[in-house]
């Protein structure tokens, strides 16, 4: 196997999800890698023409803040669940899940990305499923998928 520097944990901060945090952690501390977390948020729809012209709702500075508490949000993952030895950052992008983390892979050159093989039951299941196979299907490094082990 090739030597990993970079590992890439993107979360939906399901309890399943935690699962594929702990097989990252043992793969980082195995290779001395980074670990990097990841969160991507929706973005917000635009205002269009049918909003009340009344409404003053600032779009930029809500994704700014809704990233901020996402980035606070993956500390206390981070705080509760990695070895305090071991290298963690945390990152908080807007947009589609799927294609944001494969373009955050790309970016930051990482080596392998661990995945949850499924977010919650129900709808969020069936979300965090498409994402998943996205990733395998559209990322340039290798991509392991964890199982629930319920």
């Amino acid at each position: 196997m090739l030597p990993l520097k970079k590992i890439l944990y993107p979360t939906d901060f399901s309890t399943l999800s935690y699962e594929a945090l702990k097989v990252a952690c043992e793969y980082a501390k195995q290779f001395s890698a980074e670990l990097c977390l990841l969160h991507v948020t929706p973005l917000v729809p635009a205002i269009t023409a049918f909003t009340p012209s009344s409404t003053s709702f600032n779009v930029p500075l809500y994704q700014e803040n809704l990233e901020k508490s996402t980035k606070e949000k993956l500390l206390k993952v981070v705080e509760k669940n990695v070895p305090k030895d071991m290298h963690a950052q945390v990152f908080a992008v807007s947009g589609n899940a799927g294609d944001e983390i494969v373009r955050f892979a790309e970016k930051e050159n990482v080596d392998l990305i661990v995945i949850a093989s499924h977010g919650e039951s129900g709808g969020h299941h069936y979300v965090m499923g498409c994402v998943a196979e996205k990733i395998v299907r559209h990322a340039k490094c290798p991509v392991l998928t964890v199982p629930s082990l319920r």
